[in-house]
């Protein structure tokens, strides 16, 4: 009586293949999933500097004007680059009367959400003394 032995042949079977592509195709959904939120990221960082910018620029023009700004809130056009803002400057009275305090807030013009703020004082130019 001979035994014989049956050869397997080698290989992967239609089931490993399956689950390794199974595998494959979850690590790359994942990836994709990583790669849009840092493009996503990017983008509001983007902003936020561009917004940041105009902000400092709003801010640099009052100082260089030396206008002692008026009490109040004024909303301005204040693009930068290839984006669309708006600023809200407002002005408030200080405890000292040579002084206001001005807060600049940017947002995009189609949206509510604050891309920058920025405080500063302004001295009143007009009654300092020499």
């Amino acid at each position: 009586m001979s035994l014989r032995r049956v050869r397997r042949s080698a290989g992967f079977t239609m089931i490993e293949v399956l689950v390794a592509l199974a595998i494959i195709a979850i690590a790359l959904g994942a990836s994709l999933r990583a790669v849009g939120s840092l493009a996503t990221n990017s983008t509001r960082l983007h902003e936020r500097m561009l917004a940041g910018w105009s902000a400092d620029n709003v801010l640099a023009t009052m100082r260089l004007e030396r206008r002692w700004p008026e009490i109040g809130s004024t909303v301005t056009a204040c693009s930068q680059a290839d984006l669309d803002l708006r600023c809200t400057v407002t002005v408030r009275a200080t405890p000292n009367p040579l002084f206001r305090q001005v807060e600049v807030v940017v947002r995009l013009v189609n949206g509510n959400d604050s891309l920058a703020s920025i405080s500063t004082v302004v001295p009143n130019e007009s009654r300092r003394s020499l």
